[in-house]
């Protein structure tokens, strides 16, 4: 239906061939030749689907969900039933950065209830480092030759930056690989000079060289730590020994910029962020492989992690002021766990359990 086959040719992606034959896996900006022939959307689906996924996060201890990428029909459809009470998830919406899109949000500016945040647009660099798509400054260690690839071209992504730096939306760019970040580390800087407050975000801030994270210092880093102990089997073969040691590496982050902002990456990894809790502070996986973890150098403490799932999250989302901490004067959003996840053994907090949870001082779990 999408029209592929050994002719066809993209730019920012790949299609996998094998003996000179379309295999049917498609990576990073090939994958639109499909999305195109993709049917017609139902809203009464869609409308299911929402309040379905709003359960999921509810009992597992969400109150406000930071969805990266959503295109207009999408967010209007979240605000109307927010309107009428039947969402009752808050959600900070970042919209996905088509020209449509920017041209309709940057005329009509942001839009804040007490539900709705829309005031960011995600923005897409390059690939990711599992597919080798993610954009690396030196070849891949398993592929000679290969350097990744930017989705979005460098010329593009300086004028998209330079749109909405003159706008009052942040903007939250997916970077992978060191290039990728270094890219548009640089092109923050100058397009934010002069400017104060922006809190523009790097969206898995990944793969970063020594040099460049000084730079980090203007840029909120958005991690998600389960990213590092879902990629580290195989991420030192990518990488190659030195350059994994820039991978991954959240306190170094923190260290640079002061917060780090937490998050789970689902649908990729799980919903779940008793794991964003256990990854950050372990570096191990479920069975507790590595018995030394992963780079621990760069494991964050309990508190560090709770404030980055909590008050730093708030932050990053100009929302400090109404929620990330439990306090007089703001929303009333908690949960209740059947146990202490800052006291009881790290490796008993995957198992933790959502007792209750509270959304604006109402039982909704």
């Amino acid at each position: 239906l999408a029209g592929i086959d050994g002719n066809t040719k993209v730019s920012g992606g790949e299609i996998i061939k094998k003996d000179n034959k379309v295999t049917g896996v498609l990576i990073d900006n090939a994958m639109d030749l499909v999305y195109r022939v993709f049917p017609e959307r139902d809203r009464k689906k869609e409308i299911k689907a929402l309040l379905d996924a709003e359960k999921i996060c509810f009992s597992l201890g969400l109150t406000t969900v930071d969805d990266a990428g959503l295109d207009k029909r999408t967010i209007d459809l979240i605000d109307s039933l927010q309107q009428k009470d039947l969402l009752k998830i808050r959600m900070y919406a970042m919209v996905s950065a088509t020209e449509d899109n920017l041209d309709f949000y940057l005329k009509n500016g942001i839009i804040k209830t007490e539900m709705l945040n829309v005031r960011s647009f995600k923005v897409y660099a390059d690939g990711a480092l599992g597919s080798r798509g993610a954009a690396l400054k030196e070849p891949y260690s398993d592929r000679h030759g290969h350097y990744g690839a930017m989705v979005t071209d460098p010329e593009s992504l300086k004028k998209i930056a330079t749109r909405i730096a003159e706008s009052d939306f942040q903007m939250n760019t997916h970077a992978i690989g060191d290039s990728a970040n270094a890219f548009l580390l640089k092109t923050y800087t100058e397009v934010l000079s002069g400017k104060s407050d922006r809190r523009w975000r790097m969206e898995h801030a990944q793969v970063i060289s020594p040099a460049d994270f000084e730079m980090y210092k203007l840029v909120i880093p958005s991690v998600q730590p389960t990213h590092a102990t879902s990629d580290m089997y195989w991420a030192g073969e990518r990488l190659g020994p030195e350059r994994i040691k820039g991978a991954y590496a959240y306190k170094k982050l923190l260290k640079t910029n002061g917060i780090v902002a937490l998050g789970t990456d689902f649908p990729v990894e799980q919903v779940n962020p008793m794991l964003t809790f256990y990854a950050a502070v372990s570096r191990k996986d479920l069975k507790g492989y590595p018995e030394s973890g992963f780079q621990m150098e760069d494991a964050l403490s309990r508190e560090e992690t709770l404030k980055g799932m909590t008050i730093w999250a708030a932050y990053a989302n100009f929302e400090e002021l109404e929620k990330g901490s439990i306090e007089k004067g703001k929303m009333s959003d908690f949960i209740i766990l059947d146990r202490d996840i800052m006291q009881v053994e790290i490796n008993s907090v995957p198992e933790s359990k959502v007792l209750s949870t509270y959304v604006n001082g109402e039982k909704v779990f």
